[in-house]
């Protein structure tokens, strides 16, 4: 049988959760990403790390070249062996449909696409703009529409932290299929994300915020395609009148 035409997992139809419980977890979600925005715990964070100088961290090697850049690196290889998978699945993909494999990359490829694309028509610029950090522009809240900080702009969401978070539709392509995959993928991503959030912190290249931002926004997308795309199709079969013998 060719390898694009792969059977069926042999396990069980999965019973993918309630849309309403995803629904219920992106709204806890936005309401703790709103309380951090009021917090001012943005400011808090990189003046920790910056001064009038700017950041130390900002143009070192370890930082800039090694877990900023590397992380890009490493981001594409993975995209790249998602994609393989597609038609030659391996590991865990095996378990999971043709249909399914594809969705996974598609919807990461697609987090990607939303987060740079609302990085483009973003107006609040990074840390390292600020007049306290040696730059032009004063701190606004990424709210606050209409409002100019009179900086370059084009930082909010964080496009180094999707490298990681634009791989959350892993988490929703297993967890039904192979819950301890999932869990695994999941706690990958994340630690994954959040080192490249600090990274960026530290470098004053971007707000906690922004990183956070990054991650719900992916999750967010994610959850909406599962259950438009993956879930429906699950449930279809399931759904489908039962013609009477002949």
């Amino acid at each position: 049988m060719p390898a694009n035409h792969t059977p069926n997992p042999t396990s069980p139809e999965p019973h993918p959760p309630a849309a309403a419980q995803d629904a219920a977890l992106l709204l806890a979600g936005f309401l703790l990403l709103l309380a951090w925005d009021r917090s001012g715990l943005d400011l808090v964070a990189v003046r920790a790390w910056g001064t009038a100088a700017g950041f130390a961290w900002r143009d070192h090697w370890l930082t800039s070249n090694v877990l900023h850049g590397g992380s890009r690196v490493v981001g594409w290889l993975v995209v790249a062996a998602l994609a393989v998978g597609i038609w030659q699945p391996y590991g865990v993909l095996r378990r999971l449909t043709h249909r399914e494999r594809i969705w996974w990359v598609g919807t990461t490829l697609l987090c990607s696409v939303l987060i740079l694309a609302l990085k483009r028509i973003s107006a609040t610029s990074c840390p390292w703009s600020l007049a306290e950090f040696g730059g032009t522009a004063h701190y606004v809240s990424h709210w606050a529409r209409g409002v100019l900080d009179g900086g370059p702009g084009h930082c909010f969401p964080s496009g180094a932290a999707s490298t990681a978070f634009a791989f959350l539709p892993g988490w929703f392509a297993l967890r039904n299929r192979a819950p301890r995959a999932a869990a695994w993928w999941l706690a990958g991503v994340v630690i994954a994300g959040t080192m490249v959030g600090v990274v960026q912190m530290v470098r004053g290249a971007h707000y906690p915020s922004h990183t956070l931002w990054t991650a719900w926004l992916c999750w967010a997308l994610s959850a909406i395609s599962y259950h438009a795309v993956v879930r429906r199709a699950v449930a279809a079969p399931a759904a489908a009148p039962v013609s009477p013998p002949a």
